[in-house]
């Protein structure tokens, strides 16, 4: 949580400098340094206690400094300098999309606007049209970015919630008085946005858990409290609720609290019938007032007559008739992955050298790793073009020959507004897997975005679409496209289609997943990974999956190098290198 909350700070360092012209390159240095922060694997405390700090990329004399400066004082002074003179709800109106921080200086300077709710009233109003470089179209775009922000508050990204939460649990583990302790609610049944954190212990000394929960640092506010209960908003925003069980009735609550509620009202009904009475006490024979089951979850579950259910599915989408008939999937895991087919390096918009990237993915054990950097036509992710990509390959091939795992050559290629693809079809030959995307153009009209990405999935060199839809959770709508007619294509040419695990992403979405399997589409399960703690977006591409009712057997990249090479690139159509 302390590199979060560092880069979190040097993010607000950087914007703060936009606001008042900085130096580009001050503002890119802080950027840079968060960046690192932010995907860094270890405490940066620990670096720091070893002297480590200027050897982290981004991070020279200076910044390490500041990094020190935080670690002692839990304070940075030139933030609170860049912060004097401005409004404490400035920094609010800069995560509307779209909104510079030039231009949020200039609203505040010239009309006052402080906060996204003057920011909108200043829109209805017209006010904001006396603003020099904010025109008609530009005001329906504010507006329109509010509503999406507004969205986005209402819950929160699953990565969010769960590093939220996990930290909780760990903190509450460390203090002692906890027997045991489970992550409950929408985040255990990997919800892709949650509305808050439901956490259940067991203890001894519940009043002591309680009273440690209530006095973390992290806790902003305490919102209602009881014996056995208390509710908190935490610093990151999230409303978390701690609740204290009796251990005989741990599973029962554990099942109930996961919800879905229609999955409980479902269970509750099952138990009627049997003549028992299931609640988060437990199970009860209706007739005795007995308890008979409570304990465990696998407990509750077989007392009505039904084998243990996965969280992930507990939605009542169909869970509840295939476990009656024995018919329930057995999901992918993460340890199913053989390899991982999304991941950037430095050559493009990635922060890991070719090496180190490799190395990273051998280290968990892959079988293979992609490199897919992006093509030419996406100039801020410093695209390569033809001359750049055919270098690459060369240094793929000289690094295959020192290193275990086989190296993938790719790209994540554009896909043109047209349909066509980045690359000439001679140069997509010689690769041995072909990601398309869409980049640009995402206002186009749903028959233009369908026909663009089925002209793309009839090329005969491109393997996977990645990221489907184009969404970014919170920030961005996905685009129009009519994604059955894109599923039919994929099937019909034998194409593949991602989730993508970043966290902003998880796109594809469960339900679209699950219609993709039903069709028979392959699935990849991908981390688009940029730094070297990216490669663990893989399991929240995998919770995406499960949540999607997928097993191995769906999931493209469980299959060995060989099954993997043969429908990539299959014989008569092999790569040309």
């Amino acid at each position: 949580m302390t590199n979060l909350e560092l880069a979190r700070r040097f993010y607000e360092i950087a914007s703060l400098l936009e606001v008042r012209g900085e130096s580009v390159f001050r503002i890119r240095a802080y950027q840079r340094a968060a960046q690192t922060l932010e995907a860094l694997g270890e405490d940066v405390a620990a670096v720091a206690a070893r002297g480590g700090l200027r050897r982290l990329p981004g991070v020279g004399r200076d910044l390490a400094a500041r990094i020190e400066e935080y670690l002692a004082t839990g304070r940075l002074a030139q933030l609170e300098t860049l912060r004097a003179g401005l409004p404490a709800t400035f920094l609010g109106l800069l995560e509307i999309r779209g909104l510079g921080p030039r231009t949020a200086r200039a609203l505040w300077e010239q009309l006052g606007i402080d906060s996204v709710e003057a920011l909108e009233e200043a829109c209805r109003s017209g006010r904001i049209l006396g603003v020099a470089g904010i025109r008609e179209k530009s005001r329906t775009n504010i507006v329109q970015a509010i509503e999406r922000w507004r969205a986005g508050q209402a819950r929160t990204p699953l990565a969010r919630a769960l590093a939220v939460a996990r930290h909780l649990v760990e903190t509450l583990r460390a203090r002692g008085d906890v027997d045991r302790i489970e992550i409950a609610g929408s985040l255990r049944r990997m919800r892709e946005t949650v509305k808050d954190v439901d956490l259940l212990v067991t203890s001894r000394a519940p009043a002591r858990v309680l009273e440690t929960f209530v006095t973390l640092p992290s806790v902003a506010a305490v919102t209602a409290r009881g014996p056995t209960r208390v509710s908190v908003r935490h610093q990151a925003g999230l409303a978390v609720d701690l609740r204290v069980v009796e251990p005989e009735a741990f599973g029962a609550a554990l099942q109930y609290f996961t919800g879905s509620r229609e999955h409980n009202v479902r269970t509750r009904e099952i138990a009627s019938r049997r003549g028992r009475r299931l609640s988060e006490y437990g199970v009860f024979d209706e007739r005795t007032g007995q308890r008979v089951a409570g304990l465990t979850e696998e407990d509750v579950y077989a007392a009505i007559g039904l084998p243990w259910i996965p969280p992930e599915l507990r939605e009542n989408q169909g869970e509840i008739e295939a476990a009656r008939e024995g018919a329930l999937p057995s999901l992918v895991t993460v340890e199913d992955l053989r390899g991982d087919l999304h991941a950037h390096t430095d050559w493009s918009d990635g922060r890991l050298t070719l090496e180190r990237m490799v190395a990273a993915a051998e280290a968990r054990g892959y079988e293979y790793v992609i490199v897919s950097d992006h093509s030419a036509s996406l100039a801020i992710a410093h695209g390569l073009d033809v001359e750049r990509l055919r270098a690459q390959a060369r240094e793929i091939r000289a690094l295959q020959a020192r290193t275990r795992i086989r190296i993938l050559a790719g790209t994540e290629c554009d896909i043109l507004e047209d349909g066509r693809l980045d690359f000439p079809d001679e140069v997509l030959a010689g690769l041995d897997v072909v990601l398309a995307a869409v980049h640009s153009r995402f206002k186009q009209s749903r028959a233009d975005m369908t026909a663009r990405i089925v002209r793309a999935l009839a090329n005969p060199w491109v393997n996977v679409l990645v990221h489907p839809t184009g969404r970014r959770l919170g920030t961005r709508e996905p685009y129009d496209v009519d994604l059955e007619a894109v599923l039919a294509a994929a099937r019909e040419h034998g194409k593949a289609v991602e989730i993508n695990g970043s966290p902003e992403r998880l796109d594809l979405a469960d339900v679209h997943a699950r219609r993709a399997a039903a069709l028979g589409v392959p699935v990849a399960i991908s981390s688009d990974t940029h730094a070297l703690a990216e490669f663990e977006h893989v399991a929240l591409g995998v919770a995406v999956a499960r949540r999607a009712w997928l097993t191995p057997a769906h999931v493209l990249n469980t299959r060995p190098l060989d099954g993997l090479r043969a429908w990539s690139r299959p014989a008569g159509r092999a790569a040309t290198g």
